[in-house]
């Protein structure tokens, strides 16, 4: 196979977002994902990369996870889930950041009870 070939087999991962590069929801690398209905199928309509993230999240999955999963950058995928997340094909579970005081105690005990298993 020539190099053009391969070079023009490839797809630029910003072709996926149409050239964006900031999803529309805070999106970190450990938030989890995930489809409501795990039964149903990928909807038609949806870009091929969309219907595999669809079907990633069928099962809660990290935005990490999935950007490594389908082989696309972080970005890309986080643009991605937000599109699918405005749709309402996925669900964008919270994620503890350790901002607010609430968030920081249930922080402190989890570090807490992880020392205690390892003493």
């Amino acid at each position: 196979m020539s190099f053009r070939r391969k070079r023009g087999a490839r797809i630029r991962p910003y072709t996926f977002t149409g050239g964006r590069t900031r999803s529309r929801h805070p999106l970190m690398v450990q938030t989890l994902v995930s489809v409501s209905d795990p039964d149903a199928p990928a909807p038609t309509n949806l870009l091929p990369e969309s219907q595999n993230i669809y079907r990633l999240c069928r099962e809660p999955r990290s935005v990490a996870e999935i950007g490594a999963e389908l082989r696309i950058p972080i970005g890309v995928a986080q643009v991605l889930l937000s599109d699918l997340a405005d749709q309402g094909h996925v669900f964008i579970h919270p994620t503890i950041t350790g901002h607010s005081p609430s968030e920081n105690q249930v922080l402190e005990r989890a570090l807490r009870g992880l020392e205690r298993l390892f003493q």
